[in-house]
């Protein structure tokens, strides 16, 4: 693999930081608002899983930030605990609660989500975008940013009359134009070369420049502060100092703190996982992040930034999503993300709250787009059922619910049909199987469980009298009892009654679970029922 110095490895992942902070400062905001926590705070846990989490991790993709998915959690924690400073050391609990699930290493149950499941969430994940993102490209920005549920209180009929009835022509103009940006970047040859100089900033820049000249001409298509991005701007130092709140410690004495920070913890964690499972997926080197080293990163994100006053954070799809789609290759663009965020921040927030709305959209629409485009569910239905009904299930439950729901349903859905495959394979045979064969070969797998129990069971049902039966196992390393006992109970009982002629080959005395010994004995070789 060619060797990238550090100051190369800047100027090939600045775009690609640049974008994501893009994405990240309204979802930032936004997360903040649908929390009920100071408007800062999002905007601390943004710079904090940037800087912090994206220099211990060693994920070249996933970004981290305040997670739409923990803002019911904290909304009701926040009310219930009555105060923003008690709730922080919740997030300092739930920090070093990750920290303890990365030294146990925890992070091995990423390994059993399958790719049809995780694949299912990052095509949701793109569809709740462009649905989500559509009103603030028409310029109606009643729904705040970083909310990602569709269905809170039901299908909301009148919320479709509204959004009619407020569309912006300015907005949808800045729009128009800026995916016009986007799209010319990635397909004129001439423009693409430009990588120092990203699509999304050029499309950015355009949006303000537009609405300024809207506003300069007293256009009615002039796109008002309520349409922008809005950051809080302080005039002096004593100003930033209010921003930001610290702790109240005498939380840590309050059991209902405690209860919250294991409950952010669990949540935070398991969304972490499935977005590292999803971004290694994005990455088109196919690296392989380490998933403990992950949590611990995490975990010390969450301390320091509840310490410090902001909200706690997981690995993020979005912001991921938008990463991988603007080429980055190392994790120094989640570095650059959280970077700039500070500067801007604390430098010119003024100019960042020139920025349309509808512009922003106009980037997050073609991310959504690029994760759930339609090859991917044509790939999905090529592959058979069984991989195309639990990743349509994921898609539409993630939709429908949210992202840890959503995956969980998938993930049933899937198991169901694993093990009914697992039950199924290599020893189910129907009658209709049965009835043309002269001679009947059984052959088992390395391994039997009481999985496969039915599956043995129906094909021994479905054998008729007078038949010949090959039962295989000299390539068995291990047989359930239970499935041992019946197959024996078949030779010795049922096949005398119905004159049935049974060779049972390579079955041993005894069997202990992921063992072979090679040297026992046959339990029964070439034994025929009189």
């Amino acid at each position: 693999m060619k060797k990238t110095s550090f100051i190369g490895g800047i100027k090939e992942n600045f775009p690609s930081g640049l974008v994501v902070f893009l994405v990240a400062l309204p979802l930032c905001l936004g997360i903040s608002l649908a929390s009920g926590a100071p408007p800062l705070s999002g905007i601390i846990a943004g710079i904090v899983g940037g800087l912090v989490v994206g220099a211990i991790s060693n994920s070249n993709i996933s970004v981290s930030g305040p997670a739409a998915g923990l803002t019911a959690i904290v909304l009701t924690a926040i009310t219930d605990l009555g105060a923003f400073e008690l709730f922080l050391c919740a997030g300092i609990i739930a920090g070093l609660i990750q920290l303890i699930l990365g030294f146990i290493r925890a992070g091995s149950i990423s390994n059993y989500f399958p790719n049809n499941v995780i694949e299912g969430m990052l095509a949701a994940i793109g569809v709740i975008i462009i649905l989500k993102q559509i009103p603030h490209a028409l310029g109606f920005d009643k729904d705040y940013e970083g909310h990602e549920s569709i269905f809170d209180n039901g299908i909301n009929f009148n919320y479709f009359s509204e959004l009619f009835g407020a569309i912006h022509p300015g907005a949808i103009i800045v729009t128009l134009v800026s995916i016009s940006i986007l799209l010319a970047w990635d397909k004129v040859p001439a423009l693409s070369k430009l990588k120092m100089l990203p699509g999304a900033l050029v499309a950015v820049v355009a949006g303000i420049v537009l609405n300024e000249i809207f506003k300069a001409t007293g256009s009615s298509l002039a796109i008002g502060k309520e349409h922008l991005v809005s950051l809080p701007v302080p005039t002096s130092a004593e100003d930033f100092k209010n921003f930001i709140t610290l702790p109240d410690f005498t939380g840590f004495t309050n059991p209902k703190v405690w209860l919250t920070g294991a409950t952010i913890a669990v949540v935070a964690s398991i969304e972490t996982l499935l977005c590292i499972e999803a971004s290694d997926r994005l990455d088109k080197q196919r690296r392989i992040t380490d998933t403990n080293l992950e949590l611990k990163a995490q975990g010390i994100g969450n301390l320091i930034s509840s310490a410090i006053g902001g909200l706690p954070m997981t690995s993020v799809v979005v912001r991921s999503s938008a990463n991988a789609n603007a080429g980055a290759t190392s994790k120094l663009s989640a570095m650059i993300h959280g970077f700039l965020l500070l500067v801007c921040v604390l430098s010119i927030p003024v100019l960042l709250n020139l920025i349309p709305f509808a512009t922003l959209a106009a980037v997050l629409i073609l991310v959504g787009y690029k994760l759930a485009k339609p090859a991917t569910f044509k790939h999905f239905w090529h592959l058979g059922k069984f991989q195309f009904i639990p990743f349509m299930a994921t898609v539409i439950a993630v939709v429908a619910t949210d992202l840890l729901k959503g995956v969980g349903i998938g993930l049933a859905i899937s198991v169901f049909y694993i093990l009914q495959g697992n039950m199924k394979r290599a020893y189910y045979l129907s009658r209709e199987n049965l009835d043309d064969a002269d001679e009947i070969n059984i052959k088992l797998a390395e391994e039997v469980s009481f999985l496969n129990k039915a599956a043995i069971k129906k094909t021994l049902k479905n054998i008729k009298p007078n038949s010949t039966v090959i039962i295989d196992a000299r390539g068995t390393s291990y047989i359930a009892t239970d499935v041992l006992e019946m197959i024996q109970d078949f030779a010795n009982i049922r096949a005398k009654e119905e004159d049935i002629n049974v060779d049972l080959i390579g079955f041993k005395t005894s069997y202990r679970e992921y063992e072979q010994d090679e040297d026992s004995h046959i339990l029964i070789t070439h034994r025929r029922a009189m």
